[in-house]
């Protein structure tokens, strides 16, 4: 087993309701499997908690937590409790993002423009601010950021875009910034990906039916189909292990090709 007897911290490991699997469920269930204790940290406490019920279905080891972790207060919280709780942190995955409200630039909202600032780029400097110094300590770590194809690839909105670009930015930051203390920080650029965030939101928003969202995203990927969330926990799962002990500073595409057009 891949990840055994590491304590990961999975935040965004609960998930919008839908038809799939999200990505930070499927990532903290693989990390699971593969022997890690997760701790599975989510704004929203029940669906964590409905993500640690399938953890514990299948043996392993989990437990739920709420944060919001755009709040500087509760990640420090979130690190100090994962801490008392285990005695170690090995690995943190952040997989917190919003793109609803997004927009053209001289249409968005700068009330839109911070939330999402906030979500998808401050998240995941504030856990890493309170992580890195246990891991430091310890003199091992991996931190693994979820990015996007959005941040490299051309969108007709701005915020999510930015923000996402920023956390490619950072991951290379806090690579070298941390590679003297033997921890390794890596970034994963999902593509389309059928997952609830992706779909549902889609499918309401334009009164169509879910399949026409996914027969849509499908034609734009090389590959022919999109990805699902257990491709994300399989990125996740390798960057986390010592498979990938000589891999720090990477962005890694999971996009069926998608990314590979730039240029």
């Amino acid at each position: 087993m891949r990840l055994k007897d590491k304590v990961a911290v999975v935040i965004g490991g609960g998930q919008t309701k839908g038809e799939t699997i999200g990505n930070g469920r499927a990532t903290a269930i693989r990390f699971a499997r593969e022997g890690a204790t997760v701790l599975v940290v989510d704004r929203d406490l029940e669906s964590a908690e409905e993500t640690v019920k399938v953890i514990d279905g299948e043996g392993n080891s989990a437990a739920a937590l709420a944060a919001d972790v755009t709040n500087e207060p509760d990640c420090e919280s979130m690190a100090k409790e994962c801490l008392s709780r285990y005695g170690r942190i090995d690995v943190l995955h952040n997989n917190v993002g919003r793109s609803e409200g997004d927009a053209a630039t001289t249409e968005l909202e700068e009330e839109t423009w911070l939330a999402l600032m906030d979500v998808n780029l401050k998240s995941a400097f504030l856990s890493c601010k309170h992580v890195l110094p246990i891991m430091r300590q310890q003199g091992l770590g991996v931190i693994t950021n979820t990015s996007s194809t959005s941040s490299v690839c051309s969108r007709q909105t701005l915020a999510y875009k930015t923000a996402k670009a920023g956390i490619n930015a950072m991951t290379q930051n806090m690579a070298i910034e941390n590679a003297a203390y033997g921890l390794r920080v890596n970034a994963i650029l999902p593509g389309l990906m059928d997952t609830p965030m992706a779909i549902e939101r889609r499918a309401r928003e334009r009164n169509v039916a879910r399949q026409t969202v996914r027969d849509e995203r499908d034609a734009q990927v090389p590959l022919g189909k999109m990805g699902t969330a257990w491709d994300v926990a399989a990125a996740a799962l390798f960057l986390a292990s010592d498979e990938a002990r000589y891999i720090t500073g990477v962005l890694l595409a999971v996009d069926g090709g998608l990314s590979a057009r730039i240029g």
